[in-house]
């Protein structure tokens, strides 16, 4: 059965795990889709893992194009989420939604817009001229020049009570989904109660609706230890195998345990 906005947010009243990765050719697509991956992610993560870059920011649209009509040709019942890159929507909204609208027409059914409230304008602009959005807030790796690296979000009072506010702003700027990266576990764990639509964590310990590992990193080809990671290929005979332990690991709610969480 193909997953859809409605599948998720069933999903979520139901309690039931969303399992995330991503992916970046039809090939993966193809195997991630049989192993049980409810959404395919093309992360402008493609950028460090895929083109050999240190960050995300040189992903380029063309980039996230080419690649979303790859993943899309072998997706099967799974969703298509897309990332929007670097520079294609911190401009206006009309110009965002003519960089989404490329997205969605190279096959994405959904993209993913980093920043908080001062996007809200933008996501609801897209979302009116149906164009589904998930918002990312937390750590957001095109920002990382202004983070001065990658670092843990919402660890204060005020930070953290600031993303429960950016989640709420955003739901009701027509998100329909809310991925949080590097966040304290209690603080997500408030933040999926304060909002209607599905969670979607990365180091965000076990609270959150469902989960989001980069491929390679759970395939452990990456080298360098995460604390929210776990290599699923130990011990798994096959790359296939390694992904439906992946997928059954967060359905079960085996992965992530408070170990991996900060």
């Amino acid at each position: 059965m193909k997953i859809t906005l409605s599948t998720l947010h069933k999903m979520k009243q139901e309690s039931r795990k969303i399992a995330m990765l991503t992916c970046y050719d039809a090939t993966f697509a193809t195997v991630e889709a049989a192993a049980g991956v409810d959404i395919l992610l093309i992360g402008d993560s493609l950028g460090n893992v895929i083109e050999g870059y240190s960050s995300t920011l040189p992903v380029s649209m063309d980039d996230m194009l080419y690649h979303t009509r790859c993943v899309a040709r072998g997706a099967g019942s799974a969703l298509v989420l897309a990332d929007m890159p670097f520079g294609s929507s911190q401009v206006s909204p009309e110009k965002t939604f003519e960089n989404a609208a490329r997205l969605m027409a190279a096959g994405a059914e959904m993209v993913k817009i980093e920043g908080g409230e001062e996007m809200a304008q933008t996501v609801r602009f897209l979302t009116q001229r149906g164009i589904p959005v998930c918002a990312h807030i937390g750590l957001q790796p095109q920002s990382v020049n202004v983070y001065g690296g990658y670092k843990i979000q919402g660890k204060t009072e005020d930070s953290a009570r600031r993303l429960i506010q950016e989640a709420q702003t955003l739901e009701q700027a027509g998100a329909s989904l809310v991925l949080m990266e590097l966040v304290p576990a209690a603080v997500a764990k408030q933040v999926t109660a304060a909002i209607q639509v599905p969670t979607i964590g990365i180091g965000a310990g076990p609270d959150v609706d469902g989960q989001v590992l980069v491929l390679h990193d759970m395939l452990g080809l990456v080298p360098g230890k995460k604390r929210f990671l776990r290599n699923f290929m130990e011990g798994s005979p096959s790359i296939q195998a390694a992904i439906e332990a992946y997928v059954l690991a967060v359905k079960s709610g085996e992965f992530p345990t408070m170990e991996h969480a900060y």
